[in-house]
Formats: C-alpha cells, structure tokens, sequence
C-alpha cells in the first residue's frame, strides 16, 4: 500500500516530537514547576480579552475575516511601526496578518526559498525555524552565537564566511530566543550591509520586541536599503501574555507580502477573527502597559538569574526576551544537557529544556539548560528554592 516508503516524507525524517512537549508532559507526570516552555501562567490584560468578548457578541469576525486580516489591526500595525520605530507602512499593502509569528516565519520561508536554497540562520534557533527551512526545499546554514562575557556574541566574519552563491536568505532573531541576546546597532548595521552587498533578502523574526531590559530593539528594516528586502515578523502572544490566540503579522514591501500571502492563503487561509479586533486595541495601549511589563520580566528575570546563580549554575543573564540559559558544568552535572533536564523533576520538581534542540551542532549547546522566567513571582520564588536544593543532591 506504501510502494515501500516510509510514511513520512524524507525531509522531515529529522524532526520528531518536540523537546517541549516532551519537558511537558514529564512536569505534569511528576507535579513539578514547568520552566521549560515559554508560555506566561497569567493570562493578558482584562481590557483586551474584554475587546475579544466584544467582538464576539457583536459578530465582528465569527466569519471568515479578510485573507490579509481585519482592517483594524492593520491599520493598528501600521500605526505601532511607525510610532514605535518610525517606519511607514501602507496598512491595505504591506500588512499580512498571520496565524502566529510560527506561521508567518513558515509562509515566508515557503514563498521565498527554492529547493536547494541556502538560509542563514542564528545558531540556537527557535526549532520551528529548522523543519519551516527543510518543509519548503531550503538548506540551513547555522552560524553560531557563542557564549563570551557572560552573554552570546554573533561573530561577524563567521557571519560574512557563511554566505555562498547558493544563499538566498538570512533568517534573523533578534531578541534572541533561547540566549536572551540583543543585537546591537553596529551588529545590525554590519547585517544590513552584507545583505545589501551580496543581495540577501531577510526575515527577522521580532516577537520580543517589547521584552528588553539592556540596550533597545532596533528593526533591522530601519536601516539603509533594508526595508525592500525585508519582511519583518511579530505577534500579539509575547507581548500581550496571549499566546493561545495565535495572532501574527509581517510588515513588508507591496512585492515581499504579495509573495508571502501567496503561501499563507493555502495554509490556514485566516483565523482568530475576533481576537484580530482585540488584538488592533491592544496595539494602541499606552506606553505604560509595555513600560510595566518590561519592569515586571526584568524583576522576574533578576529574581531567576539570581536563584540560578545561588544554585550553582553558570548564569548567562539575557538582554531580553523571557528565558535564561545557564550552564551545567559548575554544578559538576557533566555537560550533557538532556540527561540533566530529564532528571531534573525528580531531582527537584522543576523541569527546564536542553539548549542542544536548539542546534545543529549540538556539541555546542550540551551544557546548556534553558528555564522561563514567564510566570507568576511566587511560582519563581518556589523553583528558586527547590533548585537550590540542588547543591546538597
């Protein structure tokens, strides 16, 4: 019945059950503290899943919404990029809302690569961005950043080294899941001018861009004779603490979301009609609400890093985003990160995630553990005590 082949098509072979759903389901199995997927324990503001009730009641969105998206959130996109980083967006041409920054960054990779087409990307990467490249025929080309001083470094001549004749793209990540790194301007601007030098186009997957706590997130379609080649993702789940609404969007060139949409029309075509509506109010709260939220995560995040620190662990403190990554070796755990994380529940009931799922060249990441610091003060306060139960095991 299956000619002899497997069930599943080759270029998947690699990729099986997430590390996440696997963390999980083991912190459900031993009741222990889940820092390992990055998911908030509270839920968004009251106001804004009021506006999704709203739009509910009122039939705004129960059908299907616009193939772009609902005007209001364009618009309301349209208005953050402009404000925010002063770039200008047509909202009716160079707006596409997604399902998700995760399918944003899959209909981006599908409508611009061909097979055989080399993507550049930032080694540890979120692990969608691997099967997204291998689903639509492209080839990865991991650069790694490394840890130095305390925090992850991209090294721009290894950056500069890995472009060949055959590279179409660099997918970029900035801030930086899973080492909290932040690129900085002169990072940026030497991206920028390689792209532009060798004719790259770029994705740039920004979805922390509200949770940074040194330095400031720059859009690399800010800089000179980027924004043509460009298509810059975000998404309301980070931001709002509502990543169950799944609610994404691209900001791009009239020809880069042209292309885009070609593929995302046969991917879910649309969803979250009514979250769309909520999500355009929640782009137009005041500065206050995204200056809060950044000073409750970087308590948060001082609060973990600091727990870690006491623990044992070498603790490299992230410039942004909602994860720490440290290292296991000075708790004399050997170097082997998945070992480490499985044990971890009963160790001590808290669960973390392997950074090596993160990397091809998974030597790189072995020592590394990833915990979330998304969740509520007293949750952390808890896993702080129970990890430092570590030093006596």
């Amino acid at each position: 019945m299956t000619q002899g082949r497997p069930l599943l098509n080759r270029r998947l072979t690699e990729f099986g059950t997430t590390i996440f759903a696997e963390m999980s389901a083991l912190a459900v199995q031993t009741g222990s503290i889940n820092l390992g997927q990055g998911f908030p324990d509270t839920d968004g503001p009251e106001e804004i899943r009021e506006a999704a009730v709203r739009a509910l009641r009122a039939g705004h969105g129960n059908q299907y919404p616009p193939g772009p998206g609902v005007p209001e959130l364009r618009s309301a996109v349209a208005e953050h990029q402009l404000r925010r980083y002063g770039l200008e967006y047509d909202p009716g041409a160079e707006v596409l809302v997604t399902t998700g920054a995760t399918e944003a960054i899959a209909a981006s990779l599908l409508a611009l690569l061909e097979p055989g087409d080399e993507v550049i990307a930032l080694e540890p990467y979120y692990d969608s961005y691997a099967a997204c490249i291998a689903m639509a025929g492209g080839t990865r080309v991991p650069v790694t950043l490394r840890p130095h001083e305390g925090a992850y470094r991209l090294d721009l001549d290894e950056l500069r080294a890995a472009v060949t004749p055959r590279t179409r793209l660099v997918l970029l990540n900035t801030p930086h899941n899973p080492t909290g790194t932040v690129l900085t301007r002169d990072e940026l601007a030497a991206v920028a001018e390689l792209a532009c030098e060798r004719d790259l186009l770029v994705i740039t997957d920004e979805v922390y861009e509200h949770l940074v706590f040194e330095g400031e997130h720059i859009p690399l379609a800010s800089f000179p004779g980027m924004r043509e080649r460009t298509v810059s993702i975000s998404s309301a789940g980070k931001t709002f603490s509502l990543t169950g609404w799944k609610i994404g969007w691209i900001t791009a060139s009239p020809a880069l979301v042209t292309a885009v949409r070609s593929a995302k029309q046969f991917l879910t075509y649309v969803s979250g009609g009514p979250f769309q509506y909520a999500v355009a109010e929640a782009l137009r709260l005041p500065d206050s609400y995204f200056d809060e939220l950044r000073a409750d995560l970087r308590a948060k995040r001082d609060l973990l890093a600091g727990g870690l620190a006491e623990a044992g662990f070498g603790v490299y403190r992230p410039a942004g985003t909602y994860f720490v990554t440290t290292d296991i070796r000075p708790l004399g755990a050997g170097d082997d990160g998945f070992a480490f994380c499985r044990a971890l529940p009963e160790r001590c009931g808290v669960v973390a995630v392997p950074n090596a799922v993160f990397y091809d060249h998974r030597e790189q990441g072995a020592p590394f553990v990833r915990f979330a610091f998304c969740k509520r003060t007293d949750v952390l306060t808890e896993a702080v005590t129970r990890l430092k139960g570590l030093r006596a095991s």
